[in-house]
């Protein structure tokens, strides 16, 4: 049996960065999200927020990140807390990452904290 690696990934299972797409300024957590997430998960989704990959958004959020870097508004993405269980992009099993508008600050947070 041959498993094949997804294209983002590296044949060991880690993610392969794409260039940044924009400045996160301070990147800060709140504490359910630390409670909630290993300190390599939280950067795994970083990489990817940055990298354009907006994760289990509605597709009208994905479109508004799309338009917000080049309009300078606040960005979006939602991914699952474990990776094995499905994502709805809120609720259970689900860290918000937002970065604001003047690009000053991203929060990983839980969408109850919001």
């Amino acid at each position: 049996m041959t498993t094949e690696t997804p294209k983002d990934r590296e044949p060991d299972g880690f993610l392969i960065p794409k260039p940044p797409l924009f400045q996160p300024g301070q990147v800060v957590a709140t504490p359910g999200a630390l409670a909630e997430c290993p300190m390599e998960h939280l950067f795994e989704c970083l990489v990817r927020h940055l990298g354009g990959d907006w994760g289990h958004v509605c597709p009208e959020d994905a479109k508004s990140n799309d338009a917000a870097l080049k309009g300078g508004n606040r960005i979006l993405s939602a991914y699952p807390i474990d990776p094995a269980q499905p994502c709805k992009g809120y609720g259970d099993n689900c860290l918000w990452v937002i970065t604001e508008w003047d690009r000053s600050v991203t929060t990983f947070l839980l969408p109850d904290e919001y």
